[in-house]
């Protein structure tokens, strides 16, 4: 039987115990729904876990009883920073939910002159609690106890300007260069992926005086969750723990 798996933003210690916060326990109670004496993993995205058992789930209180500390790191030794561009709906929460899996360190949300999807100051907050939570539960399936950065969504102007890795890349339909003739990062590697309708002329210029080189995806033009999920494998294969 596979034991679940619960992030809870909360110190934990071996050997005691814990009541979840409201989010948690709402998830272990209704989604997990699992009853006293069910043994769980715990993480806190501080590194490694802890084994655990529900000693009470009732309407006001979920409680644990935390057990031994167990180190397991899974981090790809390449820390990978994936520039996403917006896109609405499903396709954003796929691709936040696959780039986790695959082992991305950060992901930067980018909002480019071709994004469908408008955000002001209240809606990247939310975008941002939503995505999140997609990531948490994501490490949960995944394993990792390691979360990767999530940022608020800015501006692709604003991110360009930031404290982003050597090795950048960003794709492009029709580019001719792939990854393999790209040279290997030493340790980390940032790429940008375009929105639905495509980069600007412009915004591809930007990029490129920021030290991105433009490569291609092979001759077929890809939607932009299937080209963060692609580029992000590629890589591990290429470089990282996936070979």
């Amino acid at each position: 039987m596979r034991i679940s798996r619960l992030f809870v933003d909360q110190p934990l210690v071996d050997n005691g115990l814990i009541s979840l916060e409201t989010d948690a326990a709402h998830y272990l109670r209704n989604v997990l729904r699992l009853k006293k004496g069910f043994q769980l993993t715990l993480f806190n995205g501080r590194g490694g876990e802890f084994a655990a058992t529900v000693e009470l789930v009732s309407r006001k209180e979920v409680r644990l009883n935390i057990g031994q500390y167990r180190e397991l790191n899974l981090e790809s030794a390449l820390s990978i920073e994936l520039g996403l561009s917006v896109s609405r709906g499903e396709r954003m929460d796929v691709a936040i939910q696959k780039a986790t899996e695959l082992g991305a360190s950060i992901i930067s949300p980018v909002l480019t002159q071709h994004c469908v999807v408008k955000l002001n100051d209240e809606r990247r907050l939310q975008r941002h609690q939503h995505w999140q939570n997609i990531i948490y539960r994501a490490c949960e399936q995944c394993g990792r106890n390691i979360p990767p950065q999530l940022n608020v969504a800015v501006d692709l102007a604003e991110w360009l300007q930031g404290d982003l890795a050597d090795s950048r890349i960003i794709f492009e339909p029709g580019k001719a260069a792939s990854l393999k003739s790209f040279p290997q990062p030493a340790q980390q590697v940032a790429v940008l992926i375009g929105p639905e309708g495509g980069f600007s002329e412009q915004e591809v210029i930007d990029a490129q005086q920021a030290g991105f080189s433009a490569l291609g995806f092979g001759p077929r033009v890809i939607r932009n969750e299937t080209a963060a999920i692609a580029s992000i494998a590629a890589m591990q294969v290429l470089w990282g723990d996936m070979g």
